[in-house]
């Protein structure tokens, strides 16, 4: 029935739909939007929709791919006049949202790499404000680049140097038509970061230092943390949406509904994007560093505390670990009493995030493999989890329970031996093989230190590479780590017999 459905387009759209399109190509390009993936169309483009249904934001988005192979994404939504479906499914406040709406916020549609010409000339449009940008991390670093304006460079930075720079010539150096760069990279310090690519193209190309100055002092370069997760096209559930909805959508995205973006600014910059007035979980802040600290302790932190037990034990995904009554209250718990009376920050505040926290893991729209998020578990738990196993002991001056439970299971999920193909795997309780992904030499260093004697002697060996924990953790603050890790290894040995 699918291909008997006709395409959504602005002839197809509902009346409310095709009248949002025909105003926002009213109106003028305010918003340069580098990445046309599924994130920033299920995160800034939701939000700049949000802030214009409530008559708080007028202007449109002119939407570009950072790299050749985005060409396809492009041509699709140009085939749909811009117009696109947003789901926003799972849970809020431990009820169930299921909400769907067209996003018509794209008035501009071009290709850099077919259409440069046309992607400089945005450089002269007046009331252009905003950048924003997801070119993944790798996109987000310096690339020597030559200078040649006429052609496309492909390294975001160099682009957004060269669209800087003919706009400094368009209007003259004029103080006033400076850009507001909001890069939506994983990185942390993204803006100071962009900049200084920026910054490293202009001295390389020898342009001129009343350019570079104007860069400098008349533009911002915005740090930023975004956090949602947008899973994308739903392919499992795809047609019988699309049958429901009574059209055909090659760019349906789906996100779940929490989502938050911390931005490092004075909070009169809402003048230019609305989104707190919108009701949006927007934070203008002078310090993303409590933010970053919350989502890496507790978000990530929980992640990687769940894992290993989750998968010797048997459990596949989170939200069938977070549904487990046992593992699901031990994650609880540990967060409750452990980590977050460890992270120096509002305490109502972190428990607040921790249950938004509960409600994303427990999202039935999203499978989110385990597996997946055991890859360089090691490495993981030392930035997520050893800094509060750390402050919880020198704190208390006794062991945190269930940060040690974690640790073990991590230290036995790294029971691994070589297979014959080269791969590594360790084997859960009830004798399943598991895939252990990670740096070639930790797996090796892990694999010896199983293989010379008891457990006892295994974990002590792992506890002491200071080379990978930062310190050698088989004691801290004077308290014996091994010796807890250990009785908790022991314990499922005797177990398992």
């Amino acid at each position: 029935m699918l291909e008997t459905l006709d395409r959504l387009s602005r002839l197809t759209a509902d009346d409310a739909s095709r009248q949002r399109l025909a105003t926002v190509k009213s109106e003028p390009i305010r918003v340069l939007q580098i990445g046309e993936g599924n994130f920033l169309r299920g995160f800034a483009d939701w939000m700049i929709q949000q802030c214009r249904t409530k008559g708080l934001f007028h202007g449109g988005v002119a939407v570009t791919q950072p790299r050749p192979s985005g060409g396809k994404k492009l041509a699709e939504l140009k085939e749909q006049d811009g117009l696109y479906t947003q789901l926003i499914r799972g849970l809020m406040n431990g009820q169930p949202v299921d909400e769907t709406e067209v996003i018509a916020v794209f008035n501009a549609i071009i290709d850099p790499y077919l259409e440069w010409d046309r992607f400089m000339a945005l450089a002269e449009e007046p009331e252009l404000q905003v950048v924003v940008s997801n070119t993944t991390e790798a996109g987000l670093r310096y690339i020597e680049t030559p200078w040649s304006p006429q052609q496309p460079a492909e390294p975001f930075p160099a682009k957004l140097t060269l669209l800087l720079h003919r706009r400094f010539e368009a209007f003259g150096g004029a103080a006033d038509k400076g850009l507001i760069m909001l890069p939506c990279e994983l990185l942390e310090r993204n803006g100071d970061t962009l900049k200084e690519c920026v910054l490293k193209h202009a001295a390389d190309w020898g342009l001129s230092e009343s350019f570079q100055q104007w860069v400098t002092v008349h533009n911002r370069f915005l740090n930023s943390l975004v956090d949602r997760i947008v899973t994308g096209y739903p392919a499992d559930d795809a047609e019988a949406l699309q049958n429901k909805l009574q059209y055909r959508d090659a760019m349906l995205n789906a996100a779940e509904p929490y989502h938050f973006w911390a931005i490092e600014a004075e909070p009169e910059l809402e003048r230019v994007l609305p989104l707190v007035q919108a009701g949006l979980n927007v934070v203008w802040t002078d310090d993303l560093r409590p933010y970053q600290l919350r989502k890496v302790r507790i978000l990530n932190g929980a992640h990687t505390l769940m894992t290993p037990i989750g998968l010797l034990s048997g459990a596949e995904h989170v939200r069938g670990l977070m549904e487990d009554p046992a593992l699901g209250q031990w994650v609880r718990s540990t967060v409750a009493s452990e980590i977050i009376p460890s992270v120096p920050i509002d305490e109502a505040s972190l428990t607040v995030y921790a249950n938004d926290v509960y409600d994303r893991y427990l999202n039935p729209f999203i499978r989110h493999r385990l597996l997946d998020i055991a890859m360089n578990s090691v490495s993981k738990f030392k930035a997520r989890l050893l800094p509060t196993l750390v402050t919880y002991i020198e704190n208390n001056q006794t062991l945190p329970e269930g940060l040690i439970r974690g640790l073990a299971a991590l230290i036995r999920l790294y029971y691994v031996e070589q297979q014959t193909d080269g791969s590594y795997a360790s084997v859960a309780f009830d004798g399943t093989l598991l895939p252990v992904r990670d740096d070639p030499a930790v797996l090796e260093a892990m694999a010896a230190a199983w293989s010379g004697g008891s457990s006892a002697e295994a974990v002590n060996e792992v506890l002491s590479r200071a080379d990978w924990w930062g310190q050698d953790i088989r004691t801290i603050a004077g308290i014996d780590v091994s010796a807890a890790v250990t009785a908790f290894v022991e314990q499922w040995e005797n177990e398992q017999r």
